[in-house]
């Protein structure tokens, strides 16, 4: 009776290791672009986290590959930008990852753009208006109160996928929250000499940064969303350049230069290279590091 007895309690205490590593188990968070996966580290420090891509990469046109079939296959968590920008890759990693826990937003998907309300959004898209998004402008992540809303929300998903980690989501909301609110007012009087400056950019990719800060976007080189700088739109914008009134071209680290610096190069314009993402410059290693990168280049500008 005391071996069984010895050897209950050795079964018990095996039980009772195995149930906490399950409790206690790193999350898996799949995220579709650097800015959620900075996001999700800053609410969930202690999570296994990988991006499907970088801030060099154009977050519209990702390859379904093997390797990031395999990472959704394991993910607990996918989080991404929404408003469409994945619906040309994501649905068919979904499909071949068999992961029938990240299909659905009841579940472990999320979409930071279904947490705020987005700009431009159309009430209608065809074809002939280019790369648009219906739902909005997807790059949201360069509006400080909107992104503080999404934390919000992923915090509370975090803690849905994994309730025994709550309290360590609820303090780590609220450390990135103090520090988010303190970071902000200092962007902004950083941030006050580009009121009212004006910008010629590539795509609407800084639509929600300009937004924010006060920068006017008159001109796109783009001459469709999605479509290339052709001689003709290149020579329109020349002759707006010449207007005397642009500050900047305005590319972001993944675009094609050579539009915006052969603008640059006959309007007399500097062309200034901003990192869409997390990663995108050296300064850019976090999202703190980030927004100060994109307003120091933006004011560095002569």
């Amino acid at each position: 009776m005391r071996i069984n007895s010895n050897l209950a309690k050795v079964a018990a205490v095996a039980l009772s290791i195995t149930y906490t590593g399950l409790a206690h188990a790193e999350l898996n968070v799949f995220a579709c672009e650097p800015e959620y996966a900075a996001l999700t580290k800053e609410l969930a420090p202690t999570a296994n986290i990988y991006s499907a891509t970088t801030a060099f990469q154009d977050p519209h046109q990702v390859q379904a590959r093997p390797s990031l079939i395999a990472k959704m296959r394991q993910a607990d968590l996918v989080v991404c930008a929404g408003a469409d920008l994945e619906v040309g890759w994501l649905p068919m990693l979904q499909m071949k990852s068999a992961n029938a826990n990240v299909r659905s937003t009841d579940q472990g998907l999320f979409f930071a753009a279904d947490q705020i309300e987005t700009l431009d959004k159309l009430t209608s898209v065809d074809r002939s208006m280019g790369d648009v998004h219906a739902q909005g402008n997807p790059h949201l992540h360069f509006d400080p109160t909107r992104l503080l809303k999404v934390a919000t929300a992923l915090s509370a998903k975090l803690t849905q996928v994994d309730p025994a980690s709550a309290v360590d989501y609820q303090k780590a909301l609220a450390d990135f929250t103090t520090r988010w609110q303190a970071a902000v007012p200092r962007w902004e009087e950083q941030a006050k000499g580009l009121q009212g400056k004006k910008v010629i950019a590539y795509h609407s990719s800084f639509k929600y940064l300009f937004n924010w800060i006060g920068i006017e976007q008159v001109a796109d080189l783009e001459p469709k969303p999605g479509l290339a700088p052709t001689s003709g739109h290149l020579a329109s914008l020349l002759a707006r350049a010449e207007q005397g009134d642009i500050l900047a071209v305005v590319v972001a680290s993944y675009q094609d230069e050579r539009g915006a610096k052969w603008l640059g190069e006959k309007a007399n314009l500097p062309v200034v290279i901003l990192p869409m993402s997390v990663g995108g410059n050296d300064s850019s290693q976090d999202l703190f590091g980030l927004y100060d990168s994109v307003i120091s280049l933006l004011n560095g500008v002569k």
